[in-house]
This record gives C-alpha cells, structure tokens and sequence, in this order.
C-alpha cells in the first residue's frame, strides 16, 4: 500500500508538471537521490526557492509553483526528504522532519543543494526569495539564520522558534511571516520571540496574523483550510515579490 501511495504522488507531480510546463529534477546530497520541480517562464525570470511542508514535495507545491510561473516567477521547488519519500502516515512525517529538526547542518546542507542545482539550472538566484509552507516555512527560517544571500525569507504558518545556539545576526535579506492566530502548534508565543529578537537584531521583516486562522491554512482540500487567510497572505506576497524582484 505504501509503495502504491509513493508511486501515485510521483504520477501526480509528473502531470502537473506537465501540465504546468515545469519538469521534475534530479540530483544528489551526499550520494542520496533527491527529486526537485523546476518552471520558468522566461530566461533569467525572478526566482523563488519554494521549500515544501511534511508530507514532502507533492502536488501542492507543484500548483503553487505554477500559480507563481504565471505570474512570471521561477520556481525551483527543493526536495529535503529524498527521491521517493513523499510520506502519508503521521509517524513517518514526524521521524523525517524530526531528523532534520535534530540535525540542522544536514538540514542547511540539504537545502543548498537545491540552491544549487536551481544555479546549475540556469536559474537566477542573484534575484530570489526563498518560502515555505509549515515545516518548509521553518526550513526557510533556518537558511535565513545561515546568511545564504537571498533577497527575502517568507514562511506561511511554519514553525518560527529560534532553536538554542542559534540567532539571526547572520541574517540577510527581509522576513516575511503569514501566521494564524488560532494555531495550536505555533504558538502566538513564538510569533512574539521572533518579532523581538529580528527587531534586536536590525533585520527588516514584516509579520502578519490572521484571526481564527490555524496551522496549514493555506492548504486547500482541509478541515484546516481558510479561504480568507489564504488569499489574503498570497496576495500580500505576491504583492511583495513585485516589489521585491526586478
């Protein structure tokens, strides 16, 4: 059943991409597989790094990547799980993401390699942001914290602690953060650490709230799902990335 589940996601992503004019990628991390999502619409188009949530890179970021291709963006979508791993079960999604959590040099290594291959790509990463949904928003925050040199950080209701040793002094580039307020596995506690320690540290950001708006409410398809919250952040940022990006 596992297996029949991987190998359906796998067609799904493939007929989206299709369908979207984007393809799948291949690469390697420390000689494991990795399959990415590449679109553009132009030549040296804008770029935006899109890093998905726990259940792995699957058919939501692929028409997330096509709304923003339609809008004249890049899009290279990084695979943090492996060729494959697109996990359905809750145990699994929280062993792969709590081995990222739990490593996070493996996590950075992991997200420069689809940095990288975006680069090898022809993609133009000296105009990029860098967003992600939930656990991929977390993972954003992590390559801000790194000093990767990208125009801006966007996270959509993604985890937002500081793990312990870490800071934002290396930080470049602006953070924008979409956050519901009803979210009971971010708290609005964690919302307010960041806002102080990005203004302590001189990182220009800006932090958005939406009221009754739990965690993944930018999912469609879900009992978490709100259409208001979710129009209204994707129109902030992509408001943002006009402003932006050349």
């Amino acid at each position: 059943m596992k297996k029949s589940l991987i190998i359906l996601s796998l067609l799904l992503i493939s007929h989206a991409a299709q369908a979207a004019g984007g393809r799948t990628v291949d690469y390697e991390v420390n000689g494991q597989a990795f399959e990415g999502y590449y679109i553009s619409p132009a030549d040296k188009a804008p770029l935006v790094i899109l890093v998905h949530d726990w259940d792995g890179l699957t058919d939501y970021e692929v028409k997330r990547a096509g709304m923003l291709a339609d809008l004249g963006y890049a899009v290279f979508a990084v695979d943090l799980f492996g060729k494959g791993v697109r996990p359905t079960k809750i145990e699994d999604k929280k062993r792969l993401t709590g081995e990222l959590y739990a490593d996070r040099q493996l996590m950075r290594t992991r997200l420069m390699a689809g940095m990288n291959k975006a680069a090898d790509l022809g993609a133009n990463l000296s105009d990029a942001v860098a967003m992600g949904y939930c656990f991929g928003g977390t993972a954003v925050l992590e390559l801000a914290r790194s000093g990767v040199n990208l125009k801006a950080f966007v996270t959509f209701h993604g985890g937002l602690a500081t793990p312990e040793g870490q800071d934002y002094k290396a930080a470049k580039g602006f953070i924008l953060v979409f956050h519901g307020s009803a979210d009971q596995s971010v708290p609005m506690s964690q919302f307010a650490a960041l806002a102080e320690q990005l203004e302590a540290t001189g990182i220009p950001h800006e932090m958005t709230t939406y009221g009754g708006a739990p965690h993944a409410f930018t999912v469609w398809g879900t009992d978490r799902y709100r259409k208001d919250a979710d129009e209204k952040s994707w129109a902030r940022f992509t408001q943002f990335l006009s402003q932006t990006l050349k």
